[in-house]
Order: structure tokens, then C-alpha cells, then sequence
């Protein structure tokens, strides 16, 4: 049988809150419950939104909380290396291609159209320059790299949602790899290192579900496995919003783990318990291993 890898990968945008911890904790629950092993990783891909020193806070935050990588933690800004070998090998293949499209460029093409969007929804892909043949030597740099999408829904069975299914090309269309001014997107990030980390189970939150379509295109592509995936209900604030730092969410206090780590075992289905941090995490292990709890299955 494959050991069990899961991981919990928070951006250095500010410190955690309770939505965060509330991922930390059910993936490294899923994790122990089944016998494997909970990675850290850092994803400050997107330098220019990540603040100095988050890193570090949030990984005493988990500390706080008893919850350590089993291996050494991985920060993304240092793998360029393999961000590029990956997107080599897709250009070879011919999955990917130059971009010289702007969001504004993408969002003036939809509105001459008539063609609105609901709000934070982003624009599909309308594919200008995809039959183009950009290359930096030709367009003089300054390109974003796209992924090809063809036609056809993508389906998963999340572990959490259930049965699941997007036609990317309809709902996306050809998304960004790495982006014109030279950083490298999210999707191919993840996809990259949950591979060469041997990831089997990805137990986030789900704000994130519907990126799940791309990286299962890209994991395809790159002839990698495919991760299991439970996406979890979202922590939200008095006005039915997700918690985010972007909303203002508060840091998350651990000077008082146990709390912290209740208030995100109750969202999570899971009774409050006393005692130590450790016997707390012992605690629920134990239940969700021996239950037919929904994380388990």
C-alpha cells in the first residue's frame, strides 16, 4: 500500500486565523488517523503578497498548536528549478503556449461582447493568442505562459463533497503557468511539488475545490498521481463571509492552544476536549480512526 502523505500549505500573507487552523488541523488528523505522515509548505510563490516574517509566525502558530511537519519544510521561492523543468517538459509536449493578454486586454474582449461577470468571478480564457506562437525571442519577453484545456469535463470523487465535476475549458479556459512578469502561477506550483513530494491526500478548504479540475489536467500531463481530495466546509464571520485575511480575519491567539485548537475541532464535528494540547490531538485521532467519521472515508 502507498503511505499516506498529506500536507497543509498556508501562503505567507499574514498570520493564521481560525479558517487556516481549521485546514491545519483536519489535514494533520487525516493524517495520523491514517498511520502517515503531515508535511509543511510554505507557498510564497506570489512574493509580492506575502509579509516578511509570516512564515516564521505561522509556523510557531502550528507549533503552538502541536502540529510539526514530519519532514522539513519546504518553501516554494526556492524551486524555481523544478517550476521550469515542469513547464520544459509541457512545452515540449505543446501543452502550453505565449501569452501577450492582459487582464484588462481579456476583460475589454468580454465587454465589447456584452458579456458581464458576477462579482470576484474571474474571466474566462477567450484564447487570442493560443493559435499565435508567441515566443519571448519574438515578442521581445514579457509573455505569460497558458496551459492548453481541451474540451470535456473533469470528474473527482472528493471525499468530502462527493462526486465532482468542471469542464474547465467552458467555466476557465487555457489558465496561466507562470505569469508575464515572471513568476510562476499557483497551479503549476502545487501540482509540481505535491508530486515530488509524493502527496496521496490533499484535505483543504473548499474555496479551493474548484482549482482541483486544472491541477488534475496538470498532474495528467506531467505523468503524475493524482492525490485524493476533501474539501472541507469554510470558517466563516457573522455575515456569512470566508474568513480570509483579506476580509480582516483576526490572528489567531495561541497563547491559549487548546482553545484555538476546540473552537477548530467543533467546526470539524469533533467534541471539545480538556486536558493537554497532546491529549486533545490524541483524543481525536483516536475517534476519527476508529469511527466512520465523513474525514476518514
Amino acid at each position: 500500500m502507498t503511505v499516506y502523505r498529506g500536507r497543509f500549505a498556508p501562503s505567507p500573507t499574514g498570520p493564521l486565523h481560525a479558517g487556516s487552523l481549521t485546514a491545519a488541523l483536519a489535514s494533520w488528523l487525516d493524517a495520523r488517523a491514517h498511520q502517515g505522515q503531515w508535511l509543511v509548505r510554505i507557498e510564497d510563490v506570489d512574493v509580492p503578497r506575502c509579509v516578511p516574517g509570516a512564515d516564521t509566525l505561522i509556523l510557531k502558530q502550528l507549533a503552538d498548536c502541536g502540529l510539526h511537519s514530519d519532514a522539513p519544510v519546504v518553501w516554494q521561492s526556492h524551486r524555481d528549478a523544478h517550476y521550469a523543468l515542469a513547464l520544459s517538459q509541457l512545452l515540449a509536449q505543446s501543452w502550453v503556449y505565449g501569452c501577450q493578454c492582459s487582464r484588462k486586454a481579456i476583460e475589454s474582449q468580454w465587454l465589447a461582447q456584452g458579456v458581464l461577470r458576477e462579482r470576484h468571478q474571474a474571466w474566462i480564457y477567450p484564447g487570442t493568442c493560443r493559435h499565435l506562437h508567441l515566443t519571448t525571442e519574438s515578442h521581445g519577453g514579457g509573455l505569460a505562459w497558458r496551459f492548453r484545456v481541451e474540451p470535456g469535463s473533469v470528474a473527482w470523487q472528493d471525499r468530502w463533497l462527493g462526486p465532482q465535476q468542471q469542464d474547465v475549458a467552458a467555466e476557465v479556459g487555457d489558465f496561466v503557468l507562470k505569469r508575464a512578469d515572471g513568476l510562476w502561477a499557483y497551479q503549476l506550483a502545487v501540482v509540481v511539488d505535491d508530486g515530488l513530494q509524493g502527496i496521496t491526500d490533499v484535505v483543504r478548504g473548499q474555496d479551493l475545490a474548484d482549482n482541483t479540475p486544472r491541477q488534475m489536467l496538470l498532474q495528467r500531463a506531467l505523468g503524475l498521481p493524482l492525490p485524493r481530495y476533501a474539501h472541507l466546509p469554510l470558517v466563516c464571520n457573522a455575515q456569512g463571509e470566508k474568513l480570509s485575511k483579506q476580509q480582516g480575519a483576526q490572528a489567531l491567539d495561541t497563547q491559549d492552544p487548546l482553545k484555538c485548537l476546540n473552537a477548530a475541532a467543533l467546526h470539524l464535528g469533533l467534541a471539545p476536549q480538556n486536558g493537554t494540547v497532546s491529549d486533545a490531538l490524541l483524543a481525536w485521532t483516536r475517534l476519527i480512526h476508529s469511527s466512520h467519521a465523513k474525514l476518514k472515508t
